[in-house]
């Protein structure tokens, strides 16, 4: 189906829509925003011994149960609806399939000990945690210490299912993944590490139910952990979930519209195009000065300061994006601070040299801003997608823009910084490529962090492993995770290119600043589905 030929149906559906009255296409919607309370309802599982149960049991009794679920969301005709409307029926679609997928697939709780890591010290720079998280997390980064005595009832509270869940997770890891098993130890010795730093941070101020709690906490993790290493030897089976489920996954849940092979064949393209490109603005640069890296936290905070008054200066002057209160503020906020060169990771390497190719990349943290200060009126799209369904958006733009904003201009007066730009798409595209041969069960956790390491420019990801094991080991627990980042600036960028040919047929003068501002004001869904609204075209969706 060609792009007039959409257009026309497209057109069609909408004057459909507007031959009902509002009443029949709300109540309509209403029900389907019924449906999704109840779906929201029932994917928080029932406790077991006060906490919540992951027991293949309750997978089972619960079966029928989601099955009416589905079965009353197949029965909803969508077909009258405006588009934004019928976006939200394929939002629920798509939490539902990914539910599905774990059940029968992913298995974390059976499969991924790091699962069951509970204390998280911080807030994830996307909608929710990256990865398969329980549902009974501890937010530690929501509390405010010194604790009063609501907050230490509240930390009582949440850490009452450490002890409870440490022992089911003895009951439900009966998988065989190694690389996951072996890799998950960490997390869960992390989660033990977190408790002794809570223990630090309350000093001699907590309550003594707060400490009981702790220590009781502390000895069930040490329990797990014990466990899980005793079992790791028996561990001989693959982590991936094997080409046909991701491409299942990929296209059901996650909605992206690619194959696995779509996906090789994408990132060996995008991996070549950064390494050419950057020794393109190698050669054009090679008279200029070398770029020299912070040696100072003065030097580095000086250079963090110039960064964020680029971005914002660039973001205002060349129209990009409406400019709201909370942007430079959220931007400011992770500017971070100096690090020794020894203790550099990637990352880090770069923003030392200029941070403000990292920095675009926090267009994460504009994008929480928003969601927390501007929630989308849809109740579906307010908070957070579950099952990751939001990396193509959300890693996609964070992505998309770092390249945009230097091909808009960011870097005209700071040409070296362009070469950053290339470093990071490159490091991008080479995980992401092994996470997808790791999936493929192709190659190994360790043999796709080869991938990872060996094809990032300049030996920038020898320097520090941690990060390889951290990022390597999440894109093998959340599938798409690691080529999100490549394929949603593809599909970003072919959302712009629709919308601007469209802009242009119609004789009208393309605006960036309106299509970001459309982008944001639909939210963090996936970026087929944005695509829809911003264009009518559907076909993404469609296949």
């Amino acid at each position: 189906m060609n792009s007039k030929t959409t257009a026309v149906l497209v057109a069609a559906v909408l004057l459909t829509a507007g031959n009902m009255s509002n009443a029949e296409v709300q109540t309509n919607y209403d029900a389907l925003l019924k449906l999704f309370a109840d779906w929201r309802e029932f994917e928080s599982p029932p406790l077991l011994d006060g906490a919540p149960d992951y027991t293949a049991a309750r997978f089972t009794a619960r079966q029928d149960d989601y099955l009416a679920l589905r079965a009353r969301l197949d029965e909803v005709d969508i077909g009258d609806w405006p588009v934004p409307q019928q976006v939200d029926w394929h939002l629920v679609r798509a939490e539902m399939n990914g539910y599905d997928f774990n059940r029968r697939v992913l298995q974390p709780w059976v499969r991924d000990p790091a699962f069951y890591n509970t204390i998280w010290t911080y807030r994830s720079d996307v909608p929710a945690h990256e990865g398969p998280t329980h549902h009974a997390l501890v937010e530690l980064w929501t509390y405010d210490f010194p604790l009063s005595d609501t907050e230490q009832d509240r930390l009582v509270s949440e850490l009452s299912v450490i002890p409870l869940l440490m022992k089911q997770a003895q009951r439900n890891l009966t998988g065989n993944a190694r690389d996951l098993w072996i890799t998950g130890i960490r997390d869960i010795r992390q989660q033990r590490a977190s408790l002794d730093e809570l223990d630090g941070m309350l000093g001699d101020r907590s309550s003594d139910e707060l400490r009981d709690i702790i220590e009781a906490s502390k000895v069930a993790t040490d329990e797990l952990i014990a466990w899980l290493v005793a079992e790791a030897d028996s561990k001989t089976g693959p982590s991936g979930i094997g080409k046909e489920n991701y491409t299942w996954y990929q296209q059901n849940v996650h909605l992206v519209p690619l194959t696995w092979e779509d996906e090789v064949r994408l990132l060996e393209r995008e991996l070549a195009r950064a390494w050419s490109s950057l020794k393109l603005e190698e050669q054009r640069n090679r008279d200029l000065p070398p770029m020299n890296a912070a040696s100072t936290p003065e030097d580095y905070d000086a250079m963090a300061e110039d960064a964020v008054e680029r971005i914002m200066r660039f973001l205002k002057e060349k129209d990009v994006v409406t400019i709201t209160d909370y942007m430079e503020p959220a931007l400011r906020a992770q500017v971070g601070s100096f690090t020794p060169a020894e203790r550099r990771n990637f990352f880090v390497i770069t923003a030392h040299y200029d941070p403000a190719p990292l920095f675009t990349h926090f267009w994460h943290w504009i994008e929480l801003a928003r969601m927390d200060l501007e929630p989308h009126k849809s109740p579906v799209r307010q908070d957070a997608l579950l099952y990751n369904i939001f990396d193509s958006r959300n890693e996609g733009t964070a992505t998309g823009v770092e390249e945009m904003f230097m091909h808009a201009g960011l870097y005209d007066d700071s040409p070296r910084s362009r070469e950053l730009v290339w470093i990071l798409l490159a490091q991008r595209a080479a995980r992401g490529l092994g996470s997808l041969y790791a999936h493929a069960n192709e190659m190994t956790m360790e043999e796709a962090g080869e991938v990872h390491m060996n094809h990032t420019p300049r030996g920038w990801m020898k320097t520090e492993k941690e990060l390889l094991i951290f990022e390597q080991h999440l894109y093998l627990r959340q599938p798409g995770y690691g080529t999100s980042y490549v394929t949603g600036k593809y599909l970003l960028e072919r959302t712009l290119a629709d919308y601007a040919r469209q802009v242009e047929e119609r004789g009208e003068e393309f605006e960036l600043r309106e299509f970001f501002d459309r982008l944001n004001a639909i939210d963090s869904i996936p970026i087929s589905l944005g695509r829809w609204e911003m264009t009518g075209l559907d076909d993404e969706i469609a296949r």
